[in-house]
């Protein structure tokens, strides 16, 4: 009879133990259903189609990460592709013509990877909130893979994007075997200075040495670094923004 009894004898559970087991049973539903989501958006970012404006080679590198249904557009061409992010691939001499040439509707797709402080001239053409990308990848020639630019002060990589379409480029990246950080628009802004005095000095002291970057960082590396912070105090304070520590070994 005992043993019947134990057998018929509830198991013993806390009070409030069943509401918490279907709140948990809830909580975990809802975690599942957001990575799932969360699966599904990553997938349609890699799936989505681009229309790249120039075939150069950082052009056709971006394609070819792609799922294969981007529409890559040479100068001159008329700008028609699908919704979603055009990719502007192009010389910075090109610009100006670019934005004439692209629709009024679709100008805010325009996605602008382009070295230098791109922010003045485009707040000049209404597209300040316009998606911007620091490309710290290189690809030697045409046809050749991308090689991420990856240190050892930033071993996760430098590329970055900011703006509508940043998630996108991220993404396509990523599909390429590349890193990019998405990056809010201070941050960005600070990154971007960061770029430019990088370029700057290392440009300059090149010039006046007839040195390559690499000679420039082995020969010349005190003139480069102060010039560096000189550069990056005066573009810090003419932004109104305070540059994180480790600019120079950055």
């Amino acid at each position: 009879m005992l043993s019947a009894a134990l057998t018929r004898a509830r198991p013993f559970a806390p009070a409030g133990f069943g509401r918490k087991a279907a709140q948990h049973s809830k909580y975990c539903c809802r975690r599942t259903r957001v990575h799932k989501a969360a699966q599904c958006s990553a997938t349609a970012m890699q799936q989505q189609a681009f229309t790249i404006i120039g075939g150069g080679r950082v052009g056709q590198a971006l394609a070819e990460m792609g799922p294969g249904n981007d529409v890559v557009i040479r100068r001159s061409e008329p700008i028609n592709g699908p919704p979603g992010p055009i990719i502007v691939a192009t010389r910075n001499d090109a610009l100006d013509s670019i934005v004439d040439a692209t629709p009024a509707d679709r100008r805010q797709d325009l996605v602008f990877i382009q070295n230098g402080m791109l922010q003045p001239w485009l707040d000049s053409k209404g597209l300040g909130d316009n998606t911007q990308v620091l490309v710290y990848f290189a690809v030697a020639k045409l046809g050749d893979k991308p090689t991420d630019g990856k240190t050892d002060v930033n071993p996760e990589g430098l590329t970055a994007a900011s703006g509508r379409h940043a998630d996108a480029v991220a993404a396509r990246l990523a599909a390429g075997g590349l890193s990019c950080k998405v990056l809010n628009r201070p941050e960005y802004t600070k990154a971007m200075l960061e770029k430019l005095v990088w370029i700057s000095a290392f440009m300059l002291v090149g010039a006046k040495h007839k040195a390559t970057v690499g000679e420039v960082e082995s020969q010349y590396k005190q003139e480069a670094s102060d010039l560096i912070k000189e550069l990056a105090a005066a573009g810090a304070a003419a932004l109104g923004v305070q540059l994180d520590c480790g600019v120079v070994e950055r």
